[in-house]
């Protein structure tokens, strides 16, 4: 997609950028203005909010969910990122970076194994399962564990390479890199109820 005159701005998930992302990011896409905030020691830029206003995409990087929201909120990046999704500024990411924009899921960001997560800031009104099919832990099981149980809402889960296109708060369609890769619906039902959702490959 190209975005005439267009800024693209990522957050990393750990409060540090990762250079090669940026990198790798220009290289692919020399048509977009690329900025970075980083909020470790303190932020790099001497206005967070008219910064964060200006841009037409905010992309967040992963990492550990619970640090991300955690400095958010320190620094009220939580409600200008609310404040430019209301203004129509495109919020977007990756695992830590899709978990946040909801209202919570199953992470690692406590330990190694995979705890709940509640502290999301709720644009999205739903629960979200990222590597719904990562092989090194068993965040599909978890994932609907939690949601049967009540102690995530129900939501969306992705497998890798997979991304949410919601309008608003409604999912419009899944998109995918990978063919064979699904998005799914999972709701509490007596235990948990899933429906595939095939997406569409870009």
């Amino acid at each position: 997609m190209t975005v005439p005159g267009g800024q693209i701005f990522a957050f990393s998930g750990i409060l540090r950028s990762n250079s090669d992302t940026r990198t790798k990011f220009a290289e692919h896409r020399p048509d977009v203005d690329f900025s970075v905030l980083t909020l470790f020691n303190q932020p790099n830029v001497a206005d967070i909010h008219d910064h964060l206003h200006s841009q037409d995409v905010i992309f967040v990087e992963g990492g550990s969910v619970a640090n991300l929201v955690a400095a958010w909120r320190a620094h009220g990046v939580d409600e200008i990122v609310r404040e430019c999704w209301q203004n129509s500024v495109v919020l977007a990411g990756a695992s830590a970076g899709s978990l946040c924009w909801h209202s919570g899921g199953p992470t690692d960001s406590f330990g190694d194994a995979l705890a709940p997560f509640h502290e999301g800031l709720g644009i999205l009104p739903f629960s979200n399962g990222v590597h719904d099919d990562f092989s090194d832990q068993p965040r599909r099981e978890i994932y609907r564990d939690m949601v049967a149980s009540g102690t995530v809402s129900g939501g969306y889960a992705t497998e890798d390479g997979v991304g949410l296109h919601y309008i608003g708060t409604r999912l419009n369609e899944a998109v995918s890199i990978r063919p064979d890769a699904k998005a799914w619906r999972v709701n509490p039902n007596t235990g948990y109820r899933e429906v595939a959702i095939t997406p569409r490959i870009i």
